[in-house]
């Protein structure tokens, strides 16, 4: 059976230091998008610094997150790495450690074919009794998932039941849903996307945005679900530029310094990546209201 993953889906940053990551303000942070209402929290996606971490902070980040939300909702944990063998480790580690769900994505130096991604997660599926969403993300990963493959997954492998599609092509959400005849959970991973993906069936919006803007983003999902198009519309037109502005921006950066306008310790992301400069700060306290 599938977790009951829905709606909109929280994606806390992890908040780091010299010394490792910040756990108190990594509490904070997943603290806030439970009590703002989102529907499932996702530590160390790509907002969460999850390539930029080690293997003792994948740890604790997810030991800190599972305890900050005290099973008042689903957590779908990122565990992605190169490797098959981490991969596996994290996965383990995050559903002995109360993860409802863990989310995978193939990422590669090199080009994988159909059978190696597939091998991939079934070496995940064999090792846990939860479920798997299936990250397709090409722009970070280097792995693209066609909508056939990601079905056969979902037919062919145990735990593979979601998918998680982020390359803002809506045509492969339809192909997924046509392909698996509506059984396929998919959600949507592309922020400027996100009103004609929940209009074409996503179960679900994986967002960082309610780390700075929760309640509108809630507001447009629930808006779709009701089928009052005009509101969501009008949502979502509200929204769209704080969109564009993180994801062009990067995620970790652009959201890292949202908190701290807004008074959240969120530390900096780590190097190679920068803070946020000045200007683009500006430009967000605008677009923030602040």
């Amino acid at each position: 059976m599938a977790a009951p993953l829905h709606g909109v889906i929280g994606y806390p940053v992890t908040p780091l230091t010299e010394d490792g990551i910040d756990t108190a303000a990594l509490t904070t942070v997943v603290e806030r998008l439970v009590d703002a209402g989102v529907h499932a929290i996702a530590p160390l996606g790509s907002t969460g610094e999850l390539a930029y971490l080690d293997e003792g902070e994948f740890d604790l980040v997810v030991d800190v997150s599972i305890a900050a939300v005290a099973g008042r909702l689903p957590v779908l944990v990122g565990v992605s790495d190169l490797t098959t063998a981490r991969t596996v480790r994290r996965a383990r580690y995050a559903a002995q450690a109360g993860a409802d769900a863990v989310m995978v994505s193939p990422v590669s130096y090199w080009k994988l074919t159909d059978r190696e991604v597939a091998t991939h997660y079934r070496a995940v599926s064999d090792a846990v009794g939860i479920d798997i969403v299936a990250y397709n993300n090409p722009a970070t990963s280097g792995v693209d998932m066609s909508p056939e493959l990601l079905v056969t997954m979902f037919e062919g492998i145990d735990h593979v039941t979601m998918v998680k599609e982020s390359t803002g092509d809506l045509t492969r959400m339809r192909r997924i849903a046509a392909l698996s005849g509506g059984r396929l959970p998919f959600f949507n991973g592309s922020n400027p996307l996100v009103l004609d993906a929940l209009k074409a069936g996503a179960a679900g919006w994986c967002t960082a945005a309610p780390n700075l803007r929760a309640q509108p983003c809630l507001d447009l999902y629930a808006a779709v679900t009701a089928g009052d198009l005009a509101t969501a519309q009008a949502r979502y037109d509200d929204l769209k530029p704080l969109l564009e502005f993180i994801v062009a921006g990067g995620l970790p950066t652009t959201v890292k310094a949202g908190l701290q306008l807004l008074g959240v310790p969120a530390g900096e992301p780590r190097r190679p990546l920068l803070p946020l400069d000045e200007v683009g700060r500006s430009e967000l306290r605008r677009l923030l209201a602040l």
